[in-house]
């Protein structure tokens, strides 16, 4: 057995190295390999102080040396030289774009020639069934389908038409519109196409809760926040767009929309059991209704006039409410409820900022631009730091002109405004980073770490404890650390979780608990900056971890899929502070990595894993997570078992000529179960760090960033400083 181990890594090597063409011809010495077998898994006898003993072919050295080499050139080209930054396309699914052709109606904004190349988007993203997905490779999902066939009819496209036939009979065979979730029946019913008394009732008054309340709009998430407070002026007004019969939607319903009822349909329904949390939030809805019949109108007045002025305030600087599509779009739906004009300054700047997420494309057959669709937000400080990371780790020089420029820019995003996070953080001062260009009501834990990582790496021959911008960063993420010793995103013990029990909350995502990835990635920063499992944050985090670790070894992703890359950000944390990384809680981890990488060398996960544990890590091979694997095992010391040889020739196998990798699949997650993205930087970026993380683990022991943060311990001891 271990002689046929040997022999595969060899020839998969060698022949890796021969069929990929123009390799980058450099002197690398032969090395031979030497395994040995432990438990299920060949691993390298490796000395700490010689390359030359580790098992590598000339062909697959090349081969990799030339992939990187590909792929540095590639980002290194795509960088803003103006500014500094990186930014690629951040994909959704077609309800954005349904929602644009719905925006535009309501506005009284209809654009024939937005509308027919937004229809051409739309129709060519429907599936042979009928429907349209939520995620690349997923099933038909009946609300998205309810709104496509609505945008469709808007823009005129006729009911009898094959393609809303097919629709249409998909809609029914699932139930109806009634089925649909409750952002879908919102929408309607600003067009009279659905009943306001099947939605649930949330008075504006809610906005008064004092936050000592245990229910408060500071005690959701960021994205429900800027959502609701939107809401709740749209639902005092209940503003109507007036359409055609024909333009109307009622062959969706299975029974005529007067006579349903809606205490026997999502989301009003009761549970079969009597006494549970739905039931009882049924009832107070109930409660809520009769109140909205006898509003206080001082009361109701007051409500108004604090959302307004909430809403006002929070919709300066230049990236729209909370910076995301959905607060987007309903802010302006509220301030034209509340008598704004559609010329008035805010409402023309508010729609400014949802043209810049409009994305041109093209046909097969058409040179010009003949669809459009929307993407939900920009994510340039995000793709930024992940693309310094990367880069950093296949071999840029520190000192490289486009890291300074990138750091410069970076440097240039950090939020200073005291923003949401005060309420729950009160003692934290401001310095994060936001996902987007600009908002700064609204950092967050994932791309601060990620920014003040990439800065530290960058300058830890400068001490990073003098750099003023890279302290208040990692400061204020340290801030938001839970009481239950993870990181949240934007707030801090947002874990109500009784919340998701409400009717409106049936997409399940109105918190923001703390999570695993995010809590390795806090770890990974404060790894980087030279700490090591002594600093006080970093207790709670590894109970948290082991608390949250799944019962086959991973670790769930909330903000990746899924699985896959939760496994990845903790080991990456796990490593950088110091954990024994052969400890079996550890090692179960690595071993449930293995069992799930496929047949032809790459790793895969899809969007249904949020849906079905068991298909976790199962799906077809993607780069980005084919990345992610590795990067896991390599952080467990996995640097020569045949899983990872067999990793890296997938990558180096499926890289494209010019660098980069074709991958179609939703591997970002919005909100699971409801809302994934596919990130066009992915599988770009996260290749390239892997790649360079092998080559460096082969050819030195270690990883860049494992250097660069020994240096960092060093300098720390040497100063005295914990």
């Amino acid at each position: 057995m271990r002689l046929l181990k040997q022999f595969i890594v060899r020839v998969t090597g060698n022949f890796f190295g021969t069929v990929i063409p123009k390799l980058r011809k450099q002197p690398v010495k032969k090395l031979q390999p030497s395994l040995k077998l432990v438990s299920h898994n060949p691993h390298p006898v490796v000395s700490p102080d010689t390359a030359s003993q580790r098992g590598v072919s000339l062909g697959h050295m090349e081969a990799l040396e030339s992939a990187l080499q590909k792929g540095e050139q590639w980002l290194l080209s795509k960088q803003d030289l103006e500014r500094g930054f990186w930014v690629e396309e951040l994909e959704a699914d077609t309800t954005l774009t349904s929602e644009y052709v719905m925006l535009r109606r309501f506005l009284g904004l209809v654009d024939s020639a937005r509308e027919r190349k937004a229809a051409c988007y739309l129709l060519h993203t429907q599936l042979e069934e009928g429907g349209w997905p939520i995620f690349s490779g997923g099933p038909s999902d009946i609300s998205a389908t309810v709104k496509v066939y609505f945008a469709l009819k808007l823009a005129g496209v006729a009911s009898d038409e094959p393609v809303m036939q097919r629709a249409k009979a998909l809609i029914l065979e699932k139930g109806g519109v009634t089925q649909a979730n409750v952002f879908t029946k919102i929408t309607l019913a600003l067009f009279g196409q659905y009943d306001w008394r099947g939605i649930p009732c949330m008075p504006p008054e809610i906005f008064l809760a004092p936050q000592w309340f245990y229910f408060n709009l500071y005690a959701v998430s960021y994205w429900s926040r800027v959502t609701i407070i939107s809401l709740l002026i749209i639902f005092a007004h209940r503003p109507l767009c007036p359409i055609s019969k024909e333009q109307g939607i009622e062959e969706l319903f299975v029974k005529p929309l007067n006579t349903v009822d809606f205490s026997q349909v999502p989301p009003l329904h009761r549970d079969s059991t009597f006494l549970s949390w739905r039931n009882f939030f049924v009832w107070v809805d109930s409660l809520l209704r009769l109140y909205e019949s006898y509003p206080i109108k001082s009361l109701r007045k007051k409500a108004l006039k604090e959302a307004e002025r909430w809403l006002i305030d929070h919709m300066d600087g230049e990236g729209g409410l909370g910076a995301i599509y959905p607060a987007m779009v309903n802010s302006l739906i509220a301030l034209r409820a509340m008598g704004y004009a559609i010329d008035h300054p805010i409402i023309q700047k508010a729609l400014g900022e949802i043209e810049e997420l409009v994305i041109y494309s093209n046909s097969a057959n058409t040179t010009t631009p003949s669809m459009l669709h929307l993407q939900p937000c920009h994510s340039p400080v995000w793709d930024t730091a992940l693309t310094m990371n990367a880069l950093i780790e296949s071999g840029v020089d520190l000192n490289h002109p486009a890291l300074k420029k990138a750091d410069v820019w970076l440097r240039s995003r950090q939020s200073l405004k005291v923003g949401d996070w005060i309420v729950s953080s009160p003692e934290a001062k401001p310095g994060g980073w936001s996902f987007q260009y600009e908002n700064d009501w609204y950092p967050d834990v994932d791309d601060t770490a990620a920014v003040v990582t990439a800065m530290a790496k960058i300058h830890q021959a400068e001490t990073p404890d003098f750099d003023e911008v890279l302290q208040r960063g990692f400061h204020w993420a340290l801030a938001m650390q839970g009481s239950d010793g993870g990181w949240g995103a934007y707030d801090k013990d947002n874990n109500k979780l009784i919340f998701n029990k409400i009717p409106f909350a049936d997409h399940q995502a109105l918190l923001d608990p703390s999570t695993a990835d995010l809590t390795g990635r806090c770890l990974e920063m404060l790894g980087t900056l030279g700490y090591d499992q002594s600093h006080q944050a970093v207790g709670p985090a590894l109970d948290f971890l082991r608390t949250e670790q799944e019962p086959n070894g991973s670790w769930y992703g909330r903000w990746g899929v899924n699985y896959i890359y939760g496994t990845w950000c903790v080991l990456s944390g796990l490593r950088a502070i110091g954990v024994d990384m052969t400890a079996p809680w550890i090692q179960k981890a690595i071993t449930w990595l293995e069992s799930v990488q496929n047949s032809d060398g790459g790793w895969g996960e899809s969007c249904e894993s949020y849906a079905d544990v068991e298909s976790a890590g199962k799906g077809e091979s993607a780069a980005s997570q084919t990345a992610w694997a590795l990067m896991a095992l390599l952080q467990a010391g996995e640097t020569d078992s045949l899983s990872v040889v067999r990793g890296v020739n997938w990558l180096i196998r499926h890289q494209r000529e010019d660098g980069v990798w074709d991958e179609p699949f939703h591997t970002g997650t919005g909100f699971p179960r409801v809302f994934y993205l596919r990130y066009h930087g992915y599988f770009k970026y996260f290749p390239i760090w892997a790649l360079g993380m092998y080559r460096n683990v082969k050819m030195t022991g270690e990883a860049k960033a494992d250097q660069l943060r020994k240096k960092a311990q060093a300098s720390r001891r040497q100063r005295g400083w914990g």
